[in-house]
C-alpha cells in the first residue's frame, strides 16, 4: 500500500495550470450569485422518486472559479501555491495539453519560483504526462492524481487504505511508462504516496495481481457489510445517507444530528469511511444516520469504483440527505456533479431530501432569496434548522409508515407501558379502572407486536 506516512517536512511549492477549453470567463458570468439568489423554485417533494437529470449542468464553472476549487485542493494536499497560469485554448495540445509555448512560460515560473512541482486542473493522458516531464524541471500531476493523493493522506483504516491504493494502481497502470520523476522521490511530497517503484517494478503483471488481490480483500470488506446489515434488518431500522459535494458540511450535520463527534474539517474530503449513528425522529422512530464520503466535480471514475464498498450505504438507504452549501457561488453545478455520482452508483431515483446548510453565512436578503424555493435550511454550526430536518425525515420514510392506534393495557403490565412510551407518541391517555387507554401514533411493526392490546373498531 502506499505509504502515507512519508509526508514532506515543509510545504512544497506548487505551480498550478488552470485550463480553459470552452469553459467561460467569469467576465461573461451573471452579477448575482445563480446558488445564492436563484429563482424561486416549486417545492421540492421528499418522498419523489424521479431524479432531475444531471445533464445539462447549468452554465457550469468558469475558469476562474474552477481554478480556485483546484487552490483548495492543493490545500488539502498540503501544498502551498508557488505561481497560478491559466491557458484558454479552443481544444487541448494533445501532445502537452496546453501547447508547446505554454510548456515553456511554465518552465520559466516553474525555475523562478523554485517550485517542487507543477499541478493541472485537468487530465493528462500518458504521453501528456511523458513530454510535460521532460520539459519541466520538478514534477507534474494532474487532477486525478491530486485527488489520488488526498485520499491517501486521509486514509484511516485498514478498507481505506485498500481502496486508495486500488484506486491509484488502476490509474498509475497505463501511465508506467516516463514515470521517472514521479517514482523517483519515493515516501515525500504530494503525489507520492503512491505505490513505490519497489514494489510496483514497472511490472503489469504484477501490479496487475495486486489490484487482482485488493479487490478481492474489498470483496471480503462487502461481505462482512452485508452481513451486519442483515443482521440490522433483522430489526427493521431505516438507514439515511448524508451525500453532497465536498466540504459542504455533512460531517458537521452529522455530529449536530447524532451528538457523535467525528472529524470536521474545512479541508476537502476529511471523511472517508462511513460513519453509522442511531438518531431519534419526532415520531419516536429510530433511524441509522450514515456519514459518507464527499464528492466533487469529475471525481475520478477509479475512485467511485473503489469506494464502492463505501458508498454501499448510499445505495442500501431509504432516503437521501442531498447537504449543500447555501452559500457557495457555484451550488447548482455542486448539485448536478452529485446527481452525476448518484447515477452511477443506481442511487439517483431515491426519495432525497434537499439540505441548504451553512444559512448562518447569508445575508437576511440572500436567506429570503432561498426561502421561497422550499429545500429545508438549517446550520449545522449553530443547529438552526434541525427540528424542521427530522420532520422532514419523518415524512419522507415509508418503510414502518407511522400509524394511529388506541390501545387499553393493564397498569400492571409494566414492560407494554414501557415500550409504548419509547417508541410512540402519546396522544391521548385515560384511565378506566386498573386499564391504562391510549392513542397513539407509532410505528406500524410496534404498532403490530401490540395487536392484543388495540382497540377494534
Amino acid at each position: 500500500m502506499a505509504e502515507t506516512e512519508g509526508i514532506a517536512a515543509h510545504r512544497e511549492r506548487a505551480v498550478l495550470v488552470g485550463v480553459d477549453f470552452g469553459l467561460r470567463s467569469s467576465r461573461s458570468r451573471p452579477a448575482v450569485a445563480g446558488a445564492r439568489l436563484a429563482a424561486a423554485a416549486p417545492a421540492p417533494d421528499w418522498g419523489q422518486t424521479e431524479a432531475v437529470p444531471a445533464e445539462p449542468m447549468g452554465r457550469g464553472l468558469d475558469a476562474e472559479e474552477s481554478l480556485a476549487e483546484f487552490r483548495e485542493l492543493v490545500s488539502s494536499a498540503g501544498g502551498e501555491v508557488a505561481a497560478e497560469l491559466m491557458q484558454r485554448r479552443s481544444r487541448p495540445d494533445p501532445a502537452t495539453l496546453v501547447g508547446a509555448g505554454k510548456v515553456e512560460e511554465i518552465a520559466g515560473v516553474a525555475a523562478s519560483t523554485e517550485a517542487d512541482l507543477v499541478l493541472f486542473d485537468h487530465d493528462l493522458t500518458p504521453t501528456q504526462l511523458r513530454n510535460l516531464e521532460a520539459a519541466l524541471p520538478c514534477r507534474v500531476l494532474d487532477r486525478t492524481q491530486l485527488i489520488l493523493d488526498i485520499f491517501a493522506r486521509h486514509a484511516r483504516t485498514r478498507e481505506g487504505h485498500l481502496q486508495v491504493e486500488l484506486a491509484q494502481l488502476e490509474y498509475m497502470l497505463p501511465r508506467l511508462t516516463g514515470r521517472g520523476k514521479a517514482m523517483s522521490q519515493l515516501g515525500g511530497g504530494i503525489g507520492t504516496r503512491g505505490p513505490g517503484e519497489t514494489q510496483l517494478e514497472t511490472d503489469r503483471r504484477r501490479i496487475q495481481r495486486r489490484i487482482d488481490q485488493l479487490k478481492r480483500d474489498l470483496e471480503a470488506v462487502r461481505r462482512v457489510r452485508r452481513q451486519q446489515r442483515q443482521r440490522r434488518e433483522a430489526v427493521p431500522v431505516p438507514t439515511v445517507a448524508l451525500v453532497g459535494y465536498t466540504n459542504a458540511g455533512k460531517s458537521t450535520l452529522f455530529n449536530r444530528l447524532t451528538g457523535a463527534q467525528v472529524l470536521q474539517s474545512g479541508r476537502m474530503f476529511a471523511t472517508l469511511d462511513p460513519k453509522l449513528r442511531a438518531i431519534e425522529l419526532p415520531s419516536r422512530r429510530k433511524v441509522l444516520l450514515s456519514d459518507t464520503v464527499g464528492f466533487i466535480r469529475n471525481l475520478p471514475h477509479t475512485l467511485v469504483t473503489s469506494f464502492r464498498a463505501t458508498l454501499e450505504e448510499v445505495e442500501q438507504a431509504e432516503v437521501l440527505l442531498h447537504v449543500r452549501d447555501a452559500a457557495s457561488t457555484y451550488g447548482e453545478e455542486q448539485k448536478a456533479q452529485v446527481e452525476k455520482v448518484l447515477a452511477e452508483l443506481d442511487a439517483l431515483k431515491k426519495p432525497r431530501i434537499e439540505v441548504l446548510n451553512k444559512i448562518d453565512l447569508l445575508g437576511p436578503h440572500e436567506r429570503e432569496g432561498l426561502t421561497a424555493r422550499g429545500e429545508v435550511m438549517v446550520s449545522a454550526r449553530t443547529g438552526e434548522g434541525m427540528d424542521a430536518l427530522r420532520e422532514a425525515i419523518d415524512k419522507a420514510l415509508h418503510s414502518d409508515p407511522i400509524i394511529d392506534a388506541e390501545l387499553r393495557v393493564p397498569q400492571q403490565d409494566g414492560a407494554v407501558l414501557a415500550a409504548i412510551e419509547a417508541g410512540m407518541v402519546v396522544r391521548r391517555r385515560e384511565y378506566e379502572g386498573n386499564l391504562v387507554r391510549l392513542a397513539v401514533s407509532g410505528p406500524a411493526s410496534l404498532v403490530g407486536r401490540l395487536r392484543a392490546y388495540r382497540v377494534r373498531g
